[in-house]
């Protein structure tokens, strides 16, 4: 792989690190068919017992690669769809996965970086990190992700923060529902 990688332990931890650090782990088209592969490749090891997500540097994941979002503003329709359903079946893939899937958020998570979180079993940050749904400001909605989101934080909750391109800290993520503890 060549924006992810994936590392098991003696005891059978595999962790999956999101590795484009440079763009704060923003997914493009080939870091989502990565996280696809490398899915389907931990569901069927045995000798994985959980799986940790995380992201390399100070970013967990800042949602969608800009560069990657405007060559597709442009490619054809066709084209448009088949790449969001790349997104969706990775997603997918990591939600179904038949194995614990913790997400240890080091840093900020926007966007995609949310709906990655909301695919976790459990999903524990870094008190400093920062959240949102910030594709809203580009004049996005937050679509592929939603199903996850929704399931994660309920539609009340959702209806409340997903139009407003608000940051959120880690304390008030907690409370959407979005990840279990904040910790130093």
């Amino acid at each position: 792989f060549d924006t992810i990688r994936v590392t098991t332990d003696e005891i059978g931890v595999a962790t999956l690190t999101l590795g484009r650090p440079d763009k704060h782990n923003a997914m493009s088209g080939q870091m989502i068919a990565e996280l696809a592969a490398a899915a389907g490749l931990l569901a069927n090891d045995d000798n994985v017992r959980a799986v940790v997500l995380t992201g390399e540097g100070d970013s967990f994941c800042a949602g969608a690669d800009l560069a990657w979002m405007r060559a597709l503003a442009s490619a054809a329709r066709d084209e448009r769809i088949a790449e969001a359903r790349k997104l969706a079946m990775a997603l997918r893939a990591l939600n179904e996965l038949p194995k614990p899937l913790i997400g240890r958020i080091n840093g900020q998570a926007f966007g995609g970086g949310l709906g990655l979180m909301s695919v976790c079993d459990v999903v524990i940050a870094a008190d400093t990190a920062k959240f949102g749904f910030t594709e809203v400001r580009l004049g996005l909605i937050p679509a592929t992700i939603s199903p996850y989101v929704l399931a994660r934080m309920g539609e009340g909750r959702a209806r409340r923060v997903f139009m407003s391109g608000q940051i959120f800290d880690a304390h008030e993520t907690s409370g959407l529902g979005l990840l279990s503890p904040a910790v130093p």
